[in-house]
């Protein structure tokens, strides 16, 4: 089993930066795809960035140049650093291990965190 805790979120004028960090707990996730979600009031869970298990990085086109997830695998931590943020990013964000060490859109993800709330203001 994985625990995922997430922490780091807040509240951030736009413009801001804030580092979202993933804390696993269980086992190690180094062998694990990482991911990382939002959620914002009243709409579906979207994906926002992942990273395969030897580092190579994915991102939706809405925060592609502004985020960089990135892992310290002996610390078993991922982070999400979001910079230029925008109202739009309002959103719980969640972390997740998936099932298999590579990424792609039809992966399973096994582990979830609670969520850290990030607010952003105009």
């Amino acid at each position: 089993q994985v625990q995922l805790v997430e922490s780091g979120g807040g509240l951030v004028q736009a413009g801001g930066s804030l580092r979202l960090s993933c804390a696993a707990s269980g086992r190690s996730v180094s062998n694990n795809a990482m991911g990382w979600f939002r959620q914002a009031p009243g709409k579906e869970r979207e994906f926002v960035a992942a990273s395969s298990s030897g580092g190579t990085t994915y991102y939706a086109d809405s925060v592609k140049g502004r985020f960089t997830i990135s892992r310290d695998n002996p610390k078993n931590v991922v982070y999400l650093q979001m910079n230029s943020l925008k109202p739009e990013d309002t959103a719980v964000y969640y972390c997740a291990a998936a099932s298999t060490r590579y990424y792609s859109r039809t992966v399973r993800w096994d582990y979830w965190g609670q969520g850290t709330q990030v607010t952003v203001s105009s």
